[in-house]
């Protein structure tokens, strides 16, 4: 039977709906590339403080693991964007790194929060950085980006990661902006007086409507709390957007997908295809059976699987006895 290409895109925003609109926002895979100008020696050297040599020793630790067919992992990174006064290659440094898990037959969901902080090899080179740098690094060397950081995270993982969804603060703002909002209930007032110089952002303890700005200060602050906090944060605000999005009807309307996509598709990217439509229509329905809202969610920080120390004076995390086994074995068993 004869699909026109329309109905194909309905039929891959729908399938994309029930999985990444549960847990966070949906993309194309036509929209624009993000481009970095930055070589990787002008890399290196805007770096030179905190880049490492990877001993040999280590090499050993960085294989890649083979494709699950009942497994879909989906990796999603968050970067500050164009629109930074930093840098070019601060602008692309990943401040949000997650990977989305599903159990094709179950519809088991997990998703697991990655410190940007921690330091391990960088794609294509045998230096070693902290994470938050890898798509710069890739970018910058011999492909778009997401094919490197895919590879570094699928080595540190332990599972084969199938598809990356790269975004940045606009196109955070801008969705939540386009639902009108979402709400967040803290048991404690929430301030961040250090981060944004003389503003002080301040929410107080119960219930909380945001706007996308508002979202993205509570998403993006840490000085006043800390980096694993932020990780909560983030996946408190994803959960909060996919309410927000099963309210509205977004899922039983893959055009108002498409509308809502295409205000925002300059600043998402992706590698999902239109010819992926069938395994993301195979997982959505496991989803579906299930229900969404069954997400085992994780945050790897300095109290279960990384710990805290320092590279020429520089604050790093390192995975504890300085080995992947034990983010291995949380990957692996978080579908269970």
């Amino acid at each position: 039977m004869y699909i026109s290409s329309d109905t194909k895109r309905i039929i891959m925003f729908s399938a994309l709906g029930l999985i990444l609109v549960a847990v966070l926002w949906v993309t194309k895979p036509w929209v624009r590339s993000f481009e970095i100008n930055t070589e990787v020696s002008d890399l290196l050297d805007q770096r030179k403080h905190i880049v490492g040599i990877l001993p040999i020793l280590e090499k050993k630790e960085y294989i890649t693991p083979k494709k699950e067919k009942d497994r879909l992992d989906i990796l999603i990174l968050g970067i500050r964007g164009d629109g930074e006064e930093e840098p070019e290659a601060g602008s692309y440094l990943t401040d949000t790194l997650m990977v989305l898990s599903v159990d094709k037959n179950t519809g088991e969901t997990g998703l697991i929060s990655i410190p940007r902080d921690l330091y391990v090899k960088m794609p294509y080179l045998d230096k070693k950085d902290k994470i938050n740098a890898a798509y710069a690094y890739s970018a910058g060397s011999k492909d778009s980006g997401l094919a490197g950081v895919k590879t570094l995270i699928s080595q540190i993982t332990g599972i084969y990661i199938d598809y990356a969804v790269l975004f940045d603060f606009e196109a955070f703002r801008g969705l939540v902006d386009i639902v009108g909002g979402v709400d967040v209930s803290l048991a404690v007032p929430f301030e961040e007086d250090l981060q944004w110089g003389s503003s002080s952002f301040y929410l107080p303890a119960g219930d909380n409507h945001l706007d996308g700005e508002a979202a993205l200060y509570y998403a993006r602050s840490r000085f006043s709390t800390s980096d694993f906090d932020r990780s909560r944060r983030q996946q408190e605000i994803i959960f909060a957007l996919k309410e927000k999005m099963v309210s509205l009807g977004f899922l039983a309307n893959p055009r108002k997908i498409s509308n809502t996509l295409d205000t925002i598709k300059q600043h998402i990217r992706t590698d999902i295809q239109l010819w992926d439509i069938n395994d993301l229509v195979k997982v959505a329905s496991a989803i579906n059976k299930v229900g969404a809202g069954n997400i085992n969610t994780f945050v790897i920080h300095s109290e279960n699987l990384v710990y805290e120390t320092k590279q020429n004076g520089i604050y790093i995390l390192v995975p504890n006895e300085n080995t992947f086994a034990g983010i291995r074995e949380k990957f692996k068993t978080i579908l269970q």
